[in-house]
């Protein structure tokens, strides 16, 4: 991604440079791909980002690059099970009733809007994990900091649906709870490049970092094979 002049100025008065990580240990970082559901990314549901299909062969080609180094691949799923009452606000005040009662469903565990989409390639070996609001992150909506904290992981690439929504709520979140966090732009789409662009620019200016798939797989050392194998 090119950034505005003023951006990269004022990255690296604030930290030296324009980019913090030269290498990306991969048996200590993760891939969070979050939301790539139907309800998310295929047509004829209430939330689809239509851009999102686009990024379907960066997040496999990330996915599958960083599992042969020996890193970690999380697949996160949104479920609205539930959600009218405990996110009782968002579906009471921020949505009108039809569109609370269709993302109810649509969303629902047992809906085939929650499910991965087709041309993604999630293997037996990734992990799943269930949210219920924009951030995985926020204490009650999923399991993901535990699931990063038993894997050693200490970086966290962040791919997926909606780039100024759930992905960047989530990458706020895991940045302010030390993890290293870097925004893969290629990787992430929104509803229009607009918002993806202003929402990748402030994420540059105070939370982390913002590389493409190739400059992820370029930095990512792979673990060291055991003596003999």
């Amino acid at each position: 991604m090119q950034f505005p002049e003023w951006v990269v100025e004022r990255v690296v008065a604030r930290q030296g440079r324009l980019h913090p990580y030269d290498t990306l240990a991969a048996e200590r970082t993760a891939f969070v791909v979050i939301d790539l559901q139907n309800y998310y990314t295929q047509p004829g549901y209430l939330g689809e980002c239509a851009p999102a299909r686009a990024t379907f062969p960066a997040v496999n080609r990330l996915a599958n690059a960083l599992r042969e180094a020996g890193g970690h691949v999380i697949w996160v799923q949104t479920s609205a099970d539930g959600a009218d009452d405990f996110w009782s606000h968002h579906h009471a005040h921020m949505l009108t009733p039809a569109r609370s009662a269709r993302r109810l469903r649509e969303l629902a565990s047992a809906h085939e809007g929650f499910q991965i989409a087709p041309g993604l390639q999630p293997h037996p070996q990734d992990e799943r994990v269930v949210k219920r609001c924009y951030s995985a992150l926020v204490p009650g909506s999923s399991r993901l900091d535990e699931v990063l904290r038993e894997r050693g992981v200490t970086h966290v690439l962040i791919g997926g649906t909606v780039t100024n929504v759930c992905c960047e709520s989530t990458a706020r979140d895991a940045m302010m709870m030390d993890y290293a966090t870097i925004m893969v732009d290629d990787a992430l789409s929104a509803v229009t490049p607009a918002e993806h662009e202003h929402c990748l620019n402030n994420w540059m200016l105070f939370f982390g970092d913002v590389l493409s798939t190739d400059e992820v797989v370029q930095r990512l050392v792979p673990v060291a094979a055991p003596v003999g194998a």
